[in-house]
């Protein structure tokens, strides 16, 4: 179950982010519909849409055909997940410039805890004045409880009017564009949301349609069902999505601040193949000669590129061991500039996650076989959950296999890494 408390925690919502930063320095008329173009080579779906565009029913994931038959005069802006990154973090450094320790799994959406700032600031409203001073106009600010609450708040802010919530939650709106839910009341704020809210968390996005189909359809109803007969039907997304409709949330875990080493450089026209390559191997010599590096391995690296008709690519790439050598890494990144969509005018690397000391000693005696075998699936364990969290690599358990629930037969539980010495 979620832990109880009433620390307040503050949401930024910026809508249509990813759509705004790709649309920086582009024209485009006032109430124009448009959306973000499919990926390079990725599936031909349209990203985030404006709010034009939505009026003739176009949505984020639809397919490029239908939604050009919807609007025809729908505008498709290149992708820019690059610039999507550089002006979030922007951001979220400005947060950080009040006092502001964050916690952001996407651009677009942040949160973090006022608890610790109202000391700095002059209490709530000066927390709450603070952030909007940083940000801007065009961030939503929701304060609530807990972080899903916050998030709820933050979609019933507006920029140049009151909120008009439509529960009898008592709702404050002491600084313009906010919306702070006390700690008694974020319950009954949320009842009549809709179920679909819970997407907002990834590990609860397929639950929506389930409650819906069986006429569950605001969180007021599912905070409503016993928590054993959630347990036994859902599972612990479940049990989650309760704890969320009735105002808990589990606590914020702030991200680590970046350490920026990275570098980039021009290509000539048309490059292509060996001009790629020579191109990668004097980034990786950069990068590697960097002082911030401070003799460290490498275990993580993204691989950039803008591209000459606009718009950006960005892959990321976990090497199986953090290591300093450039060949190997070279070898793990070349395989990558096959997947380069399109003619590309500068190229760009950078570091997202450091290994141990290059100095490090290796092993003095032979290892036996089976030390070997659990040292390469620690590896392969500790590569996947760096690529994809701490939940990457998972075992199952069986629990009770004569259950007629097929959810209560087995569980996921984390896969455990071997002690270094092999054990």
């Amino acid at each position: 179950m979620c832990e109880h408390t009433f620390v307040m925690v503050v949401s930024v919502l910026y809508l249509r982010f990813a759509l705004i930063a790709a649309m920086e320095g582009r024209q485009a008329l006032p109430g124009q519909a448009v959306a973000l173009a499919p990926q390079p080579g990725g599936r031909q779906m349209v990203g985030e849409v404006s709010a034009a565009a939505e009026t003739f029913g176009v949505a984020t994931g639809m397919r490029v055909g239908e939604a050009l038959a919807r609007c025809p005069e729908l505008l498709l802006v290149p992708p820019d997940p690059e610039g999507v990154r550089v002006a979030w973090n922007e951001l979220l450094d400005r947060l950080a410039g009040i006092g502001a320790a964050c916690e952001s799994d996407g651009a677009g959406v942040a949160f973090f805890d006022a608890d610790g700032l109202e000391g700095i600031h002059g209490g709530l409203d000066g927390v709450l004045g603070a952030a909007r001073r940083a940000l801007g106009r065009a961030a939503r600010l929701g304060c609530a409880p807990s972080r899903f609450g916050a998030y709820a708040a933050a979609l019933h802010a507006r920029a140049r009017r009151r909120a008009t919530p439509s529960s009898g939650a008592q709702l404050t709106v002491s600084v313009p564009g906010t919306v702070t839910v006390p700690a008694g009341a974020v319950r009954a704020f949320l009842a009549p949301l809709p179920v679909g809210l819970l997407r907002s968390r990834p590990e609860l996005a397929e639950l929506p349609d389930v409650l819906e189909r069986l006429g569950i359809r605001t969180l007021g109803e599912l905070a409503a069902l016993p928590a054993p007969a959630v347990a036994e039907r859902f599972g612990h997304p479940g049990l989650l999505a309760l704890d969320l409709a009735q105002g808990r949330d589990t606590p914020l875990e702030p991200r680590r601040p970046p350490e920026p080493v990275g570098e980039r450089i021009d290509l000539p026209e048309a490059a292509s193949g060996p001009q790629l390559e020579r191109a990668l191997e004097l980034l990786l010599a950069r990068v590697l000669a960097r002082r911030e590096r401070r003799g460290r391995t490498l275990r993580a690296l993204a691989l950039s590129a803008r591209f000459v008709e606009g718009g950006t690519w960005r892959t990321r790439v976990t090497l199986r061991a953090a290591s300093a050598d450039a060949r190997r890494i070279r070898i793990a990144l070349a395989t990558r500039l096959a997947e380069l969509p399109a003619p590309a005018e500068s190229l760009g690397l950078e570091v997202e996650g450091f290994g141990p000391p290059a100095q490090d000693q290796g092993r003095l005696l032979p290892e036996s076989p089976a030390s070997v075998r659990r040292r390469r699936i620690a590896d392969a364990v500790g590569q996947a959950r760096q690529a994809a969290g701490p939940e990457a690599a998972l075992r199952v358990l069986g629990v009770d296999p004569d259950s007629r629930l097929p959810e209560r037969r087995a569980v996921l539980a984390p896969f455990p890494i071997p002690d270094g010495d092999g054990r």
